[in-house]
């Protein structure tokens, strides 16, 4: 600072022009070291799958940033193990289940850049996968817009786990060599569904609907409609390893009555194919979690 004092009193007074590139020379510095001031201060966002509810489940690094982070935005569908194991100080519930309460998407959104922001650590919790329909891809490209660095942490997706742990695998060498994983709850405001129930009743493959309790009636019929037959197995495997954890079994034809008789309530897993006759098989000698036989409660 002293030699660019004793520099102007040498050379005189300075020229407007000169004045004027000095000052934007020190506005564009300025604005520099802000910039890298805010990169610096900007926290990380960890999109984070909790898997299908049994904490066991939760990979190592997920446990750990769970303990790291300053805030935990999480969905409902995270067991309740995993979730009472975050201090409420912490967390923040911006989940949604079908037909009840709902946080707009927008606003989780906006909530994970402005914490961001504010220099915090999160963690955004998500049921499974976050990316197997838990919209993991959207958050993924507003925080990319927004300019917030994030990292992904995959997690057990349930469309594999949920019918693994009733003894029920997506592929069998005897049964089928091909899986479609496929949403029972779109967008409402979609005008028709995405969904191609005729093309996928021709794979001749394992068919697995998550979040496809409620839709249950419409695309059994719809399948049937497009030649699967009837007599197909069909299980539904509700709140997934977890201790309450419960399967009722059927067919194409008659799983709906079959869902209304047993009460069979979301969060479950429908799995359409050969292989969900597989549990009938092995059930005896299936332990789960109590290490009971048979594990499970079967409606």
């Amino acid at each position: 600072m002293g030699d660019e004092t004793t520099a102007d009193a040498d050379d005189g007074a300075a020229t407007p022009d000169a004045a004027r590139a000095e000052s934007d020379a020190h506005s564009d510095a300025t604005r520099a070291e802000s910039d890298a001031d805010s990169d610096r201060d900007v926290g990380t966002v960890y999109l984070v799958g909790s898997g299908p509810g049994d904490p066991e489940l939760l990979t190592v690094k997920a446990t750990r940033l769970l303990e790291e982070a300053d805030v935990v935005l999480h969905d409902k569908l995270p067991g309740p193990e995993i979730l009472e194991a975050i201090p409420e100080a912490k967390r923040e519930d911006v989940g949604k289940r079908a037909g009840g309460e709902w946080t707009p998407q927008e606003y989780t959104n906006s909530r994970l850049v402005e914490l961001a922001r504010e220099g915090k650590t999160v963690v955004r919790l998500k049921g499974g996968d976050p990316f197997v329909f838990g919209r993991g891809g959207e958050e993924m490209e507003h925080l990319a817009a927004a300019g917030v660095p994030f990292e992904i942490v995959p997690g057990v997706t349930s469309a594999i786990a949920g019918p693994g742990t009733a003894g029920i695998p997506v592929t069998h060498r005897d049964h089928t060599s091909s899986v479609s994983f496929v949403t029972g709850h779109e967008d409402p405001t979609k005008d028709e569904s995405a969904v191609d129930w005729a093309a996928l009743a021709d794979t001749g493959g394992t068919i697995v609907v998550l979040m496809g309790v409620g839709k249950l009636p419409q695309y059994t019929a719809a399948l049937r409609d497009a030649g699967l037959d009837p007599d197909t197995p069909v299980a539904l495997v509700e709140r997934a390893t977890r201790p309450e954890m419960r399967i009722a079994t059927g067919t194409l034809a008659t799983i709906v009555e079959v869902r209304d008789a047993e009460a069979i309530e979301p969060p479950a897993i429908t799995v359409i194919g050969g292989v969900a006759a597989t549990r009938d098989r092995v059930v005896e000698f299936l332990r789960n979690r109590t290490g009971e036989a048979g594990g499970v409660t079967d409606e």
